[in-house]
């Protein structure tokens, strides 16, 4: 296994694979999502935008089996950037941390606090004070919660970060099942870098 940071060229060559590991991983619950590579291709042509984006590949071999996106805060969808209006927070400080997708043969061997690590040094380096990220909020009781989940919460808080009180994004894609996009709630989670 090989985890490395791809910018430039290297991380638009890597993004038809990124898509496939999207619509792939987040199918499971709690995302439940339903994409398509259309969708994706626009999605992540905010990483081919953005000088400041970060690719954090995982590799077997030549094959990219886990991905981390990250860029500037300001560079990302405004659905995320205005969870943050009246939070106090400068955008200008934060460093978005996108998509930690990872296939789940491939989870529980540090990968991904790599991710962590490398997107936050990706954020220091670009002199931001905070890192964030969304995580979909679903019910306890969803009817398609795998028995036995176990939510993220605890790695999150283990890395330093907290959910930003108030700060909740609203996010639109189609669930799988069902005919139409409806929107989800997303905290904002956050820690100083």
């Amino acid at each position: 296994m090989r985890v490395k940071v791809l910018t430039g060229r290297a991380l638009e060559a890597a993004l038809e694979d990124v898509a496939r590991l999207r619509i792939a991983v987040f199918r499971a619950f709690p995302y439940l999502y339903d994409g398509d590579l259309d969708y994706e291709r626009g999605y992540l042509q905010t990483y081919r935008d953005s000088p400041g984006a970060v690719l954090v590949g995982a590799f077997d071999g030549s094959r990219l089996v886990g991905a981390a996106t990250g860029t500037p805060m300001e560079d990302h969808a405004d659905d995320f950037a205005g969870a943050f209006a009246g939070t106090g927070y400068d955008l200008g400080d934060v460093f978005y941390c996108a998509e930690s997708v990872l296939l789940p043969e491939y989870r529980g061997r540090g990968i991904g606090h790599r991710f962590f690590d490398l997107r936050e040094a990706h954020g220091r380096a670009l002199n931001r004070r905070y890192c964030a990220f969304c995580g979909v909020v679903r019910p306890v009781d969803h009817p398609l919660r795998p028995e036995g989940y176990a939510p993220l919460d605890p790695f999150w808080r283990k890395r330093g970060y907290a959910p930003l009180a108030g700060a909740v994004a609203t996010f639109r894609w189609k669930d799988i099942g069902e005919v139409a996009e409806t929107a989800k709630p997303l905290q904002v989670w956050m820690r100083p870098l």
